[in-house]
C-alpha cells in the first residue's frame, strides 16, 4: 500500500511531532501533575480517542475531495506544505518563549471524558491532519481512505506513546521545560527546522 522511502520519512516526522511540547502534551502533564499517574494515563486514553476521531473525519474528507478532483487534492497538498512550513517557521521565532504548565485542572472524575472532549475540540488538531497526512498519501495506489487511517492511526499511537512517557517522567519533563532554556530553544529550533524541511520537500517532489 505505502512505497517505504514514503512511510519511512512519514514515521520519522510524525515521532519527531510527536515528541514535540505542544498543548496535548502540556494538557497530560497538567492532569499528572495535579491527579497523579493514573489521571494522567485516562488522560492520554481520551485524547488517544479523541484523536481518532479527527483521523476518520479528515480521511472521509481528504477521500472526498480526491473523488471531486484530482486537482483539488494536490491543491490541499499543496496548501498542506505550506502550513507545515508556517508551522515550523512559529516554532523558531518562538523557541525563546516560556512554557507556563498549570497544574489546576478540572477534577479527576472525567479525566478520561475531559481528555477526548479537549482533543476533539481543538480545531488546530483537524487542521494538522488534514495538512500533514495527505502529504504521505499516494492516489494512484487506490484506497485513499485506507491509507489516510492507516497512517493517521501510527500518528495517534506515537503521540500517545509521548504522551505517556510524560505521564511517567511528570516532574522531571516539568523541571526540565521549565528551568532549561537551552533545551527548550534547541528542541524548537529542531522541530520547527524539520517541519520546514518536510513541507519543502513535499512541495518540491510534487513538482518533479
Amino acid at each position: 500500500m505505502f512505497e517505504a522511502h514514503r512511510f519511512l520519512l512519514f514515521l520519522a516526522a510524525a515521532l519527531l511531532l510527536a515528541i514535540t511540547p505542544g498543548p496535548g502534551i502540556f494538557y497530560v502533564l497538567a492532569r499528572s501533575l495535579a491527579g497523579g499517574c493514573r489521571e494522567g494515563i485516562l488522560s492520554s486514553f481520551g485524547t488517544l480517542v479523541g484523536g481518532f476521531f479527527h483521523v476518520l473525519a479528515a480521511a472521509l474528507g481528504v477521500s472526498a475531495i480526491l473523488a471531486a478532483s484530482a486537482v483539488a487534492f494536490h491543491t490541499v497538498k499543496y496548501a498542506g506544505a505550506a502550513y507545515l512550513v508556517w508551522l515550523g517557521i512559529r516554532m523558531i521565532r518562538a523557541r525563546n518563549a516560556e512554557m507556563a504548565v498549570s497544574t489546576s485542572p478540572p477534577a479527576r472524575a472525567g479525566a478520561f471524558r475531559q481528555g477526548i472532549l479537549t482533543e476533539v475540540l481543538n480545531p488546530k488538531t483537524a487542521l494538522f491532519f488534514l495538512s500533514f497526512i495527505p502529504q504521505f498519501i499516494a492516489p494512484e495506489r487506490s484506497h485513499v481512505f485506507l491509507q489516510f487511517v492507516v497512517l493517521g492511526v501510527f500518528s495517534v499511537l506515537l503521540n500517545t506513546a509521548a504522551d505517556l512517557v510524560v505521564v511517567v517522567l511528570a516532574a522531571p519533563v516539568e523541571r526540565k521545560l521549565k528551568s532549561s532554556v537551552r533545551f527548550r530553544r534547541g528542541q524548537r529550533v529542531a522541530s520547527g527546522l524539520g517541519m520546514i524541511s518536510l513541507g519543502t520537500y513535499i512541495a518540491l517532489a510534487d513538482t518533479r
